[in-house]
């Protein structure tokens, strides 16, 4: 599965080119692989470097979208929960939430009948069902705030599960590249022409391919209307969400989803084991997705709400960063933010029997459904395609993986690396962990903080890293663990 850093010529085309590598492209790259067909993945920039790294991080039915009336999808985001604790188990982790009771926002009548629907409007094995709790002073909220509702969701690290597709994908022999721009998509002799820069080597590639999939997020639109010649019969309302990253406000493992006189709610999630995230905002945004940034009226928003509810009152002093992301949402871009829905929609246009199909909207929950039916309805250009597996098909890095039995493994075999440093490597990359650490010589002295050079060559070969900032952002959190300093090494240590 070693990335090839050549781009080999190829006469042959591609069944399926999917344009865009976030969690959308990278999911229907995935999918269609898994289901017998020819795959290209072409991002412009990193894997995951806009939208797909800067969401809440949860795997959720989306508590708040049942007063939307949006069943169908919370129905969705639900049953795909297990799932992805199943195929992402190295990812995905079981989280608690607890949804303070204001009398004055919500009456508990409601509270109770949303979270009846949460718990029964689809299967749980392994996620526990809601309950009544009491607050206690120690969980460190306004002693005003006695009450609460507890359920489940999930969190997860949203860049390495778009990583994890993109993997599987290749293994599934697709040819994927990242910091590769689509130039030009046209209809040429019967077969879609695919007009490709690699800013690696600053060369042009054309491939060829039966379907296109243009998967590129806030960019849909436009990538339609000015790279493929086709019209845009669909709207997108593009919608900033912005997070602050703080100091850990409270001990313990769950998370809190707080109320505001606006019906909108904030989430404050444990991070890294050291951090609060709270988040998000939910406001229009029309400059360049890529340069989305938190803005001074989202922060203090943000803070405002949270220190309505905690006795720690934080200020800006206290952020330790930010950052932003643009969800394209389907819609009228006229409706307001809040009410415009989270669900999907996949446009088919078909000339000369060669189609295209563009992804409108999308949430990181049900990307693999929203794969899965984008394959589906190109099912009537390939004659041989398969049944999807995806709902039961482990990633090669859970295939197996028992944390527990492989912390005590890696241990034993790695006696010098601390706790904390196996549990790093196990989350990330669970039993692949193993490959990342084969190079590693106990008398071998890390780069940063149990950083080894193994794990730079590991991300640079077998997941397409390229940059400082694609390992420390997107392929690992420690940005957030390493000094200024310490990161710079890194930098200098790639090959």
């Amino acid at each position: 599965m070693a990335r090839n850093p050549s781009f080999p010529q190829s006469a042959k085309p591609f069944d399926v080119i999917v344009i865009g590598g976030g969690i959308n492209g990278a999911g229907i790259a995935c999918e269609a692989a898994s289901r017998g067909l020819s795959v290209g993945l072409y991002e412009a920039k990193d894997f995951a470097v806009a939208t797909s790294s800067a969401s809440s991080k949860l795997i959720h039915g989306g508590l708040r979208y049942l007063e939307q009336y949006e069943f169908r999808l919370v129905k969705e985001a639900l049953a795909e929960r297990e799932v992805l604790l199943n195929k992402a188990a190295h990812l995905v982790k079981p989280m608690r939430f607890r949804l303070p009771h204001h009398a004055a926002l919500r009456p508990k009548w409601l509270i109770k009948a949303g979270l009846f629907l949460y718990d029964h409007l689809a299967r749980r094995s392994v996620l526990q069902p809601s309950k009544t709790i009491q607050l206690k002073t120690s969980d460190g909220l306004k002693p005003q705030l006695t009450t609460a509702f507890e359920y489940s969701d999930c969190w997860v690290d949203d860049a390495r599960l778009v990583i994890s597709n993109i993997k599987q994908a290749c293994f599934d022999g697709a040819e994927v590249r990242n910091y590769c721009e689509v130039l030009n998509v046209s209809r040429q002799d019967a077969i879609w022409k695919v007009e490709l820069h690699d800013q690696r080597t600053n060369t042009q590639v054309t491939r060829y391919a039966r379907a296109v999939v243009n998967a590129t997020g806030p960019w849909a639109s436009d990538f339609l209307e000015q790279r493929s010649g086709e019209k845009s019969a669909h709207k997108m309302q593009l919608i900033k969400g912005s997070h602050l990253i703080v100091n850990q406000l409270y001990q313990g493992d769950e998370a809190y989803i707080l109320q505001n006189s606006d019906k909108r709610v904030v989430f404050v999630i444990p991070y890294l084991d050291r951090f609060s995230m709270i988040g998000t905002t939910d406001i229009p945004y029309q400059g360049d997705p890529y340069k989305a940034k938190a803005s001074q009226d989202e922060i203090d928003y943000l803070l405002d709400v949270c220190n309505q509810h905690f006795t720690a009152q934080l200020t800006q002093s206290d952020i330790i960063d930010s950052f932003s992301g643009v969800r394209p949402l389907f819609g009228d871009p006229n409706v307001p933010a809040q009410q415009q829905s989270r669900d999907y929609e996949l446009v088919l246009s078909c000339q000369h029997t060669l189609p295209i199909l563009t992804v409108y909207g999308g949430k990181l929950t049900t990307y693999r459904k929203l794969a899965q039916r984008a394959i589906d309805q190109l099912a009537p250009y390939f004659g041989s395609l398969q049944p999807s597996i995806s709902a039961n098909q482990v990633f090669t890095e859970a295939n197996g993986l028992d944390s527990q039995q492989l912390h005590h493994q890696l241990s034993e075999q790695y006696p010098f690396l601390s706790q904390t440093c196996l549990s790093r490597l196990i989350h990330a990359y669970g039993v692949e962990s193993w490959r990342v650490l084969e190079h590693l010589r106990a008398d071998e002295a890390p780069i940063a903080a149990e950083v080894y050079q193994c794990e730079l060559d590991y991300l640079q070969q077998q997941e397409w890293a390229l940059t400082g900032e694609d390992i420390l952002y997107r392929r690992s959190k420690l940005c957030y663990q390493l000094t200024p300093q310490e990161q710079k090494l890194i930098e200098q240590s790639l090959s």
